[in-house]
């Protein structure tokens, strides 16, 4: 930890959420003779990758600065009044459930400005892709830095017009259909969500978070948190996304750009959890319990059937699209994350927080590759990838079995980084231990073995079961698009793919680091939540 005195990490914390906000509306100037290099279109872009990159050094100063032996006090607090007859404030802090959120944003959304620098989507002008990216940018850190019940939900649906506009825009077949079932299902929910923060607000006599999870419900009755939950629940659910309101999502992420989809998966997803962490747990206790069960039961359809979506898109003849695949995983993967929210234990909720940053690192890395892939071979339909051309005969030693056909598409052999990379994703992303999505899930089973007190233990035991299967079903479908994408044999006249590019490795190579850290060194992230939780849980945030 770095001594950093309280205004200069206020002012850190103002500039990380206003800064991404102010270099939108910068972008949209026009560019000063010195800087425009080659091109206007290369000076924005230019532009775009200084704004991010400032505002990750900010999030990284915050985290030096951040007072590490007591996580679970507020910290870079502001407190302004702002609509004084509403009692509805400026308020700002962050705390270690909001700060590694923060830092993962900052982190993913400077890498995919980074990557757009070198491999603009095609569409329009970069002129309406960097503001859109840096609001974007804006309004997911507000969401995690945000302290008022009414910023939240403005800062929560700040990021669904840039995000709507980078998969029409900017995304690729079908990309008119996805964007308009992103909105009208994001939106639908908020709509229900906001009649739930406003039931909160005027029934407790505030919206100031802090003040409510410190009031731990005791302002509420037991009915009216009932409905509360019911009605933000349902808003968080869309965006998690939990089964069954999921299906906006498989299409987002395919029509998506690649760092269209790095951003929905890495980070947008992660602001429906946090609200449930942020909001739900501590503000309306009773009320959680009575859904808690339900919840987690929903949580485990969703680990089984993403899965088993997986399956049947990586199996031969499906035709399954590889980014889709992908999607339907983050199904399973975020149900681990509800589960563990759903047993209201301190194991449990940390389980889910360390499955949220660990799945934003994978997925995140995961997209990233696979829009490589494309870029390379025109395509991520997996049938087309897995099977060699007509004219193509294995070498010697290498012929397939009897009656089977030959398949794979070698990416070892053909661009061996890229086919190592994917490899490490994969096997990252169905949780072997040593890295980063090991923890998350094993501590949300965890925590399903021993529910908070009022929840049905062999209810929990059962959940614990079934979704300790489905990470058997997501071991299988990882296995099989490595061994149908990476392996197989490389006939001798196959053309050779571009290997990992520069900006490329500047891109990746931060996400493959920190999912090894976080595989084998927890305790730096646990260290940040546990005691934040810990608090959360019983009643409090100072």
């Amino acid at each position: 930890m770095i001594d950093i005195s309280e205004s200069v990490m206020q002012f850190l914390l103002a500039f990380v959420v206003v800064g991404p906000l102010l270099g939108a509306a910068a972008a949209l100037l026009p560019a000063p003779p010195g800087l425009k290099g080659k091109s206007p279109e290369q000076a924005v872009l230019r532009h775009g990758v200084t704004v991010t990159g400032a505002v990750l050094v900010a999030a990284l100063a915050l985290a030096l600065g951040f007072d590490h032996d007591h996580p679970s006090k507020m910290q870079a607090t502001t407190d302004i009044s702002w609509i004084p007859a509403l009692d509805v404030r400026i308020h700002l802090g962050i705390d270690g459930i909001s700060l590694p959120l923060l830092v993962l944003t900052a982190l993913l959304t400077f890498l995919s400005a980074l990557h757009a620098y070198f491999k603009m989507p095609a569409g329009p002008s970069p002129k309406a892709f960097v503001p859109l990216l840096l609001l974007l940018e804006s309004g997911t850190l507000a969401t995690f830095a945000v302290l008022d019940l009414l910023l939240f939900f403005l800062a929560f649906e700040t990021v669904l017009i840039p995000m709507y506009f980078l998969i029409a825009r900017w995304g690729g077949a079908g990309r008119s259909r996805a964007a308009w079932r992103f909105i009208l299902y994001t939106l639908l929910g908020s709509v229900v969500m906001l009649l739930g923060l406003l039931l909160i607000g005027l029934e407790a006599g505030t919206f100031d978070m802090v003040a409510l999870a410190t009031d731990n419900g005791r302002s509420l009755s037991v009915s009216v948190q009932v409905v509360a939950v019911l009605a933000i629940g349902i808003g968080l659910a869309v965006k998690t996304p939990m089964w069954p309101l999921h299906s906006w999502l498989p299409d987002a992420h395919t029509a998506a750009p690649t760092v269209g989809s790095v951003l929905l998966a890495g980070v947008l997803l992660k602001m429906g959890t946090y609200g449930f962490v942020r909001i739900l747990l501590p503000v309306a206790p009773d009320g959680f319990r009575t859904f808690a069960p339900y919840l987690a039961a929903l949580a485990v359809v969703g680990i089984v059937y993403g899965s088993l979506a997986c399956l049947a898109l990586a199996r031969r003849g499906a035709k399954g699209d590889l980014k889709r695949l992908i999607a339907y995983s983050s199904v399973g993967h975020m149900g681990f994350v509800l589960l563990g929210i759903a047993t209201m234990t301190p194991t449990g909720v940390n389980g889910a927080l360390f499955a949220n940053i660990a799945h934003g690192l994978i997925t995140g890395l995961l997209f990233f590759l696979v829009g490589g892939v494309k870029d390379r071979t025109g395509t991520t339909d997996l049938d087309t990838l897995a099977l060699p051309s007509p004219g193509h005969r294995p070498p010697a030693g290498g012929s397939a079995a009897p009656g089977r056909p030959q398949e794979g598409a070698a990416l070892y052999g053909r661009a061996p980084r890229l086919g190592g990379l994917l490899a490490f994703g994969a096997v990252a992303s169905l949780g072997l231990p040593g890295l980063g999505g090991f923890w998350g899930e094993m501590l949300a089973l965890f925590g399903a073995f021993d529910p908070a007190d009022g929840l049905s233990r062999p209810a929990f035991l059962a959940f614990m079961a079934i979704a300790a299967f489905g990470t058997l079903l997501t071991a299988a479908y990882l296995l099989i698009v490595v061994r149908r994408v990476c392996m197989g044999a490389l006939p001798p006249d196959a053309p050779k793919l571009p290997d990992v590019r520069g900006y490329e490795f500047a891109a990746w190579t931060p996400l493959v680091a920190l999912t090894v850290v976080a595989g084998l060194w927890p305790k730096v992230l646990l260290g940040l939540t546990d005691p934040a939780v810990q608090q959360l849980l019983a009643g409090g945030t100072r």
